[in-house]
């Protein structure tokens, strides 16, 4: 029987089942520690699951609670707002959940730890924003006030790709989500990792909160293509540029996320507006999250406005 339930259905579930686990968790944590081929690894329960050498640092939780939430996307439910009522803290820690194990703000020290999360969300509040240079609060004060985009002119359907993710009648594949999903390629690549029918069903992301902020970070920690590094490890510094990045001026640090993620629609074009405006909500959000903007790094490491592009514009996951 369970067989037949939809996997939205199932999502719904889970949510149900970490929701009341992130309950009884915040009086105590048990963590189980073990040494497995002469690696220390942890499971700390719902929130970092598995047996993971991530899972012994500090969970998310641990560092980032819901009045930080709060404070970070504190316009999100004002009227004027376009998806009130939609994203909340728990469908964020839910979400991440999946992905600490696999080292989401669980990779390396307290300060690394918190500058991913906040480096993410800065990226999560600048695409999602309704906020304007004299916004009540300030510009960066108005993210996760979308949860899709909401004039499309087009369905994001390209039939170059009608034989691995064939479009499906009707459906149309516009921005949605935490990091705006696009075309019906991405839709694709998306729904076979988090085994979801969103080929048919791209509407399951702007329903349901847990599975929008998934589908982020999913595209936070993958790579977009082979060759390249993931978001995840362009910031935390596991990827290793090689030469030719190195006379790209690729480098290690967030600004080499914005490539991943964006590829030539913000990158390489100098000091656009577009690729500032995801830099100052990273910078924000670390001072609200009492990190501080002055560790960002230097401004070689923050920005991409002279590096050699990854991926064309056409070809990336969000634009």
């Amino acid at each position: 029987m369970a067989a037949n339930i939809p996997s939205i259905t199932r999502l719904a579930i889970i949510i149900v089942a970490v929701t009341a686990a992130v309950a009884a968790a915040e009086s105590s944590k048990e963590i189980i520690v073990k040494t497995v081929k002469g690696q220390k690894v942890c499971d700390q329960g719902w929130e970092c699951k598995g047996l993971s050498k991530y899972c012994c640092n500090q969970t998310i939780s641990d560092f980032f609670q819901t009045y930080q939430f709060e404070d970070l996307f504190a316009k999100r439910n004002t009227p004027v707002a376009h998806a009130v009522g939609f994203w909340d803290y728990k469908s964020f820690i839910t979400s991440a959940a999946v992905y600490q194990p696999h080292g989401f703000g669980t990779t390396g020290g307290h300060d690394t730890q918190m500058k991913e999360v906040a480096a993410f969300l800065g990226h999560v509040g600048a695409k999602t924003s309704c906020g304007y240079g004299v916004a009540t609060g300030g510009p960066e004060a108005w993210g996760l006030c979308y949860n899709k985009e909401m004039s499309p002119d087009k369905d994001y359907c390209d039939d170059y790709f009608k034989y691995d993710y064939p479009c499906s009648p009707g459906a149309q594949y516009y921005g949605r989500g935490a990091i705006p999903l696009y075309w019906n390629y991405n839709y694709g690549a998306a729904a076979e990792a988090l085994k979801q029918d969103l080929l048919n069903h791209p509407e399951y992301i702007e329903q349901n909160a847990t599975l929008a902020f998934q589908a982020a970070i999913w595209r936070w920690m993958t790579p977009p293509k082979k060759g390249l590094p993931s978001a995840h490890d362009a910031f935390v510094g596991t990827w290793k540029p090689t030469k030719n990045d190195t006379m790209a001026k690729r480098v290690p640090g967030f600004g080499t996320t914005m490539n991943v993620l964006y590829g030539d629609s913000v990158c390489g074009q100098g000091d656009v507006d577009q690729m500032n405006t995801i830099i100052s909500h990273y910078q924000h959000y670390l001072d609200l999250m009492g990190v501080g903007r002055e560790k960002a790094g230097p401004h070689e490491l923050l920005t991409c406005a002279e590096q050699e592009p990854f991926t064309a514009a056409s070809k990336s996951s969000s634009s």
